[in-house]
């Protein structure tokens, strides 16, 4: 086992933090930034990696803890369930437990993000090559890796009780195109199978860029070279999470990203670059020839993923930092840490699909449904009043044919509805859509990513609602916004519960609003209203329907 101390030395051009040859936080910055901005609980105590660690955190997402309140956690004292005691500090939510934790993590203002990522994919900036990194600070090959390899790495049990050993939650692969020598980053769950062997699922499902380098190496005969980064710069991390084309190289977009240059080094025994301020990499190859069965593992989409061969990597060599950390992240059942990385990121680039690519410039935000759905499968675009039909079915097609797996149900909605409440979604639904009017039927549409029904030969289709307004309605029956602002005050100044408002949560006309009635509500509320019931007397006028209608009351002194 080879250990050196090392400063990062930049072979191009120098950085602005001079010392470290860089501009941009690494984790270990990132971590202190939470630290103080209060977001960071560090757990000294130990805690079992296999049965405690996970279960631990996820309580915040399933607990009822709102979002504004959920910390990143730092583990300094780590065992399994075997007495193991490890030198290596885990985190778990320092990616992404919160929107605000993101945001640090991105360095840009929450309602910034979706402009942040669409200026670094537009704008990507080369790698710049170092000769030494942090990350190759210790370095483990050869007969080293049996004692010292993934045995060494405290990886958690993401589902205890139902995984059949440590994955790999945040993993991100990086291989290189065997023809055009393009390297693709995504993030990959990995079984840890042996002290120099980690199982790879290249998401078959999605066909992501890995996929493609591992049917071209297969197709030479070759092994595919690999390296496993486990914790990155953030920005590294969220370049990773996002889906971007295959002849993009994801850590040129981290360096669109933020600004700068990204510090990269080259591997000790595989042709690929990595990122220089990684926590550890894992370097190796895939088997293209045999296939290994993985699972049962809980997956993203809220199930158990059972059994499935995937492929496998055999490890050439581990490098990582004297003071590594290692990061792990909450997937599984929605809403986790996954969840919320993949839908600030890919928001905004589905939102950039159909405003840019396909010019429906009356789409004004795209929302994916977080809890339990695994953002793909319900999403909602938010449309501007009065948009053209024509546009707005053009919105829901287009969405259901971006992306294989994107969309099951597309609801077409305006922007009075909040997207995040379904009270709301099923109200649009219920009284602006028409079912023999408003929905279409999508089929032959592949499933994407989840447990597969074996109805319809596997095939699944898609539903798309017009739910948006096609003619004037009253107002919402809600006091007025100033009004329940001032009883809003009123109620704080009781010492009343803290009050998280739901939309809709005053009154706004939907244009069925005439100035007679307008005159008649600020008479109300001045204390006025018997001048309008002078107004109403004057328009009295027999009903022709009581006529008719009365002939079937029994006449007084009769019984019925």
């Amino acid at each position: 086992m080879e250990k050196k101390s090392v400063k990062a030395k930049s072979v191009g051009s120098k950085t602005a933090t001079g010392k470290s040859g860089r501009s941009y936080p690494d984790l270990h910055d990132h971590l202190k930034a939470l630290d103080r901005a209060g977001l960071l609980i560090t757990v000294d105590r130990p805690i079992n990696k296999d049965t405690e660690m996970h279960p631990l955190v996820r309580w915040q997402f399933r607990g009822g803890i709102p979002e504004a309140e959920r910390k990143a956690f730092l583990f300094t004292n780590v065992t399994d369930s075997k007495g193991k005691k490890y030198d290596m500090p885990v985190v778990v939510g320092a990616l992404a437990a919160s929107r605000e934790i993101y945001r640090m993590g991105i360095g840009c203002d929450l309602d910034k993000i979706g402009a942040t990522w669409m200026k670094a994919i537009a704008n990507p900036i080369a790698p710049n090559v170092v000769e030494n990194a942090p990350c190759q600070e210790i370095v483990i090959k050869g007969k080293d890796l049996e004692k010292h390899g993934l045995n060494e790495i405290p990886v958690p049990i993401s589902t205890p009780g139902w995984d059949n050993g440590p994955y790999t939650t945040l993993s991100q692969y990086i291989t290189k195109d065997p023809d055009s020598g393009i390297q693709n980053m995504g993030c990959y769950r990995g079984q840890v199978k042996s002290p120099t062997r980690i199982g790879m699922n290249p998401s078959l499902e999605l066909r992501p860029g890995i996929y493609v380098h591992w049917e071209k190496a297969k197709a030479r005969g070759q092994k595919l070279p690999a390296a496993l980064i486990l914790g990155a710069p953030p920005c590294v991390t969220f370049t990773s999470m996002q889906k971007l084309p295959e002849n993009l190289d994801e850590l040129n977009v981290a360096g669109g990203l933020v600004g700068s240059a990204i510090n990269v080094v080259k591997c000790k025994t595989v042709d690929l670059m990595v990122p220089a301020e990684a926590e550890i990499v894992i370097e190796g190859f895939i088997d293209t020839e045999w296939l290994e069965p993985e699972g049962p593992f809980g997956e993203s989409h809220g199930h158990m993923n059972l059994q499935e061969f995937n492929a496998f990597m055999d490890i050439t060599c581990i490098t990582r930092r004297k003071n590594a950390i290692l990061t792990s992240i909450i997937s599984q059942v929605k809403p986790s840490e996954a969840s919320l990385m993949l839908r600030i990121a890919m928001e905004p680039m589905y939102l950039d699909h159909l405003r840019r690519s396909l010019g429906i410039q009356c789409v004004k935000k795209v929302s994916m449904h977080e809890p339990l759905t695994n953002l793909r499968k319900v999403i909602v675009l938010i449309m501007e009043r009065n948009s053209p039909p024509t546009e707005i079915w053009r919105a829901l097609n287009g969405m259901a044919t971006f992306h294989r797996a994107a969309g099951k149900y597309i609801i077409a909605v305006n922007d009075d509805i909040d997207p995040d409440n379904p009270d709301a979604l099923f109200w649009a639904m219920s009284y602006r859509a028409n079912p023999d009017l408003d929905l279409e039927i999508m089929r032959h549409k592949d499933p994407g990513h989840g447990p597969r029904s074996k109805r319809n030969d596997g095939q699944d289709a898609a539903v798309l609602i017009d739910a948006t307004l096609k003619e004037n309605f009253p107002p919402i029956s809600l006091p007025k916004k100033e009004y329940m602002e001032r009883a809003k005050l009123i109620w704080e100044e009781l010492g009343l519960p803290k009050l998280k408002p739901e939309a809709p949560w005053f009154g706004y006309s939907l244009g069925e609003w005439g100035e007679e009635f307008e005159k008649q509500a600020e008479l109300a509320v001045k204390g006025d209203y018997f001048e309008t019931g002078k107004k109403i007397a004057k328009l009295r006028r027999k009903d022709v329907r009581m006529n008719t209608e009365v002939r079937d009351v029994p006449k007084a002194g009769k019984k019925s």
